[in-house]
């Protein structure tokens, strides 16, 4: 299968891009890259979530105990806001860890599926390369959470605000988690090209309703059970397919 494969019409959404990375993840030549990525995300999100689960609910009751008297007849509509944000919050926060650990195997993947859908060879990584790369990968994780942290702290304060923050506060997290899932995925392709994290942010900011479509759909399917164990390679895919399609022409460094 080539590239042609894929249409390279430039009307694509961003839910296009994330539901070919399920056909991908299957392509020949490409299913033994998914392993790794996928059983890191398997045992890191599998425990997390089971941990979450365990305590969501005495966490709903301390969120439902800041809303004033006065607004209590709104719990039946507040209640699964507070349960949605819960979720929202540490979806992007179990993702990122598991993205740390899992960012030299979805590099890997991204770039093997990169010349698989270009029909242009990839650099030689091989396992020795892969390991000289692991320290520059983790410092970009870490490049972006540290544009994370503040933006998400600022959201956060929100909702401790009573009633606006119940209401205002999870629509505008879910859009930044949506705009930071796309973030964290695109990040691979660009990052195999030694593209700078401002730049790259700069050219998914230019079509940023379509980035952050991408990004939705993976944040409303990391929040369902089982389905979000396998989330992460599919999104490394989506995202090379979108590289590839978009990106790659302006940005490659070779």
């Amino acid at each position: 299968m080539t590239q042609s494969t894929f249409s390279t019409q430039k009307d694509h959404s961003g839910f296009y891009y994330f539901t070919q990375g399920w056909r991908l993840i299957t392509r020949p030549g490409i299913k033994r890259f998914v392993i790794l990525p996928l059983l890191a995300n398997i045992l890191f999100l599998g425990g997390a979530f089971w941990w979450l689960y365990t305590k969501l609910g005495g966490w709903i009751d301390q969120v439902m105990g800041y809303i004033p008297d006065w607004l209590q007849w709104l719990d039946y509509v507040i209640w699964p806001i507070a349960v949605i944000s819960i979720l929202l919050v540490f979806t992007y926060f179990f993702s990122t860890i598991a993205n740390i650990i899992a960012a030299p195997f979805n590099g890997w993947l991204s770039e093997k599926l990169e010349a698989e859908l270009t029909g242009k060879p990839s650099p030689d990584t091989g396992v020795a390369e892969l390991l000289k790369d692991v320290p520059r990968m983790i410092k970009r994780e870490f490049v972006r959470i540290g544009y994370y942290l503040p933006r998400a702290i600022g959201l956060l304060i929100l909702f401790f605000i009573p009633g606006i923050g119940q209401t205002v506060a999870p629509v505008l997290w879910f859009l930044f988690g949506a705009w930071m899932m796309s973030i964290q995925y695109c990040d691979y392709p660009f990052d195999n090209h030694r593209v700078g994290f401002g730049e790259m942010k700069q050219a998914l900011a230019k079509e940023r309703m379509r980035n952050v479509q991408f990004g939705g759909v993976i944040s409303l399917l990391m929040m369902v059970p089982f389905v979000n164990l396998v989330i992460m390679p599919v999104a490394v895919c989506g995202a090379t397919l979108m590289w590839v399609d978009r990106y790659r022409e302006r940005y490659a460094r070779y």
